[in-house]
């Protein structure tokens, strides 16, 4: 494809208007679904499995398909610009290389894979958390079919994370419960949902490629293949409990504070996921992310202010969070992500 506008076929319109969402009612899916319909710019398409009950907003198309029919998710796939792939970490390993080899055959030039977590270029990190490895897997994939992905780089997800229990941010909000790891102090690069949301529809909303070479301006094109690095927050656990104390307007005696060390965390989870016990991962995924000495901060490549993004009120969100708790002790266990 040519890089510029000025070279493409007549009728071309510069603009992403047509985009595909896989996991549209989702944890982040139906943040970057609210976020895409309020630009006014986008057509939003759901994919979604047949004879599913997810609740949709209104305005977006629904395209039933058959994760076990490849025709059907191409079919529900053709003539959409981009594809933007959410799904739980409990979905069938093989569904995100179905969805990619399918929007390769439907002819989608662009590809969000399913990655919405920390710094792509900190191998290392994603080598400890188990979760590198499979993202670039799947980033070569969508690569090696001759489409380009844009990757979001958020780190972890703020209030769901808070929300989340105590394998996560070490928040029992029920037991009133706090566990700390280390001396809780290291600080994380954190986006809450509608961040993660908002960033997404920025990024769709931006001229496809520049106009022609002399055209500087920040286009779809300035992302292929690489991470749109954003925050929200950053934060450490001892940061995060005095938002919490102000929001809930409790106070150090109406909790329970325990220290672990993140090392020892971090082995423990392991050995549960060696043994099949997944709820270790979290434990694991969350321990490695506050290392005192290579936390998972990306705050130093956000690119809020390139993006227009706005500041938050972090008490606000850790209302939010607050809000979110008995909402996700109804849901099936899952991997944090």
């Amino acid at each position: 494809m040519p890089q510029y506008a000025k070279d493409q076929p007549a009728g071309f319109a510069n603009t992403i208007e047509r985009v595909a969402i896989v996991g549209a009612g989702g944890t982040i899916g139906s943040h970057i679904v609210k976020a895409l319909l309020e630009t006014g710019r986008h057509t939003v398409t759901a994919i979604s499995r047949k004879g599913s009950d997810n609740k949709l907003p209104e305005g977006v198309q629904i395209a039933p398909v058959n994760y076990d029919d490849a025709a059907t998710i191409v079919a529900a796939l053709k003539g959409q610009q981009f594809l933007i792939i959410t799904m739980a970490p409990t979905a069938p390993r093989d569904t995100h290389s179905k969805l990619v080899q399918a929007a390769a055959k439907a002819g989608i030039p662009y590809v969000m894979p399913n990655g919405y977590a920390g710094d792509i270029e900190n191998v290392k990190i994603g080598e400890d958390m188990m979760l590198g490895p499979i993202a670039q897997a799947q980033r070569d994939e969508i690569e090696s079919l001759g489409m380009q992905w844009i990757t979001v780089c958020c780190g972890f997800w703020f209030d769901y994370s808070l929300a989340g229990g105590e394998s996560r941010f070490g928040f029992d909000f029920d037991k009133r419960t706090l566990t700390v790891f280390d001396d809780g102090n290291t600080k994380n690069s954190t986006s809450t949902l509608s961040q993660v949301g908002r960033a997404v529809a920025k990024v769709l909303s931006l001229k496809e490629l520049p106009e022609d070479e002399n055209d500087k301006t920040l286009t779809l094109a300035s992302y292929f293949n690489k991470g749109v690095y954003i925050k929200s927050f950053v934060i450490s656990q001892n940061d995060m409990f005095e938002s919490v104390k102000r929001v809930t307007g409790t106070t150090d005696a109406d909790w329970t504070v325990t220290h672990e060390d993140t090392k020892k965390r971090y082995a423990e989870g392991l050995a549960q996921v060696k043994t099949g016990n997944m709820a270790g991962f979290s434990k694991l995924l969350f321990a490695r992310g506050f290392y005192p000495d290579d936390p998972s901060d990306l705050s130093a490549k956000a690119q809020n202010e390139l993006l227009g993004l706005p500041d938050e009120s972090l008490d606000e969100s850790t209302q939010v969070a607050i809000d979110l708790v008995k909402e996700l002790q109804l849901r099936v266990e899952r991997m944090a992500s």
